[in-house]
């Protein structure tokens, strides 16, 4: 099966349905698109000090952690969505 063919999966963490349209774009993608990179990154920076500071006051302290690290994550140019291969694999 091509990769492109394979079903979406949803995780409340690192894709969350709600944040997904019918076209399969994401909203961070359009927040890009509409208003650059640079400054999407900063506002990750705002969004992972929102959900440590949160973190164990809404939901579960695991999940905010998790959420902070991923907004980290994509401020730092490392997109959370990718698959991690280490390098010299295929």
């Amino acid at each position: 099966m091509d990769p492109s063919e394979q079903p979406v999966t949803f995780d409340n963490v690192l894709r969350p349905k709600h944040y997904n349209q019918d076209e399969g774009i994401e909203c961070i993608d359009a927040m890009i698109a509409a208003f650059g990179l640079e400054a999407i990154e900063a506002y990750c920076l705002a969004a992972a000090f929102k959900y440590l500071w949160r973190a164990g006051h809404k939901g579960t302290k695991n999940e905010d952690l998790s959420k902070a690290i991923w907004y980290l994550r994509f401020a730092a140019g490392d997109d959370p969505r990718k698959v991690y291969k280490p390098k010299g694999t295929p």
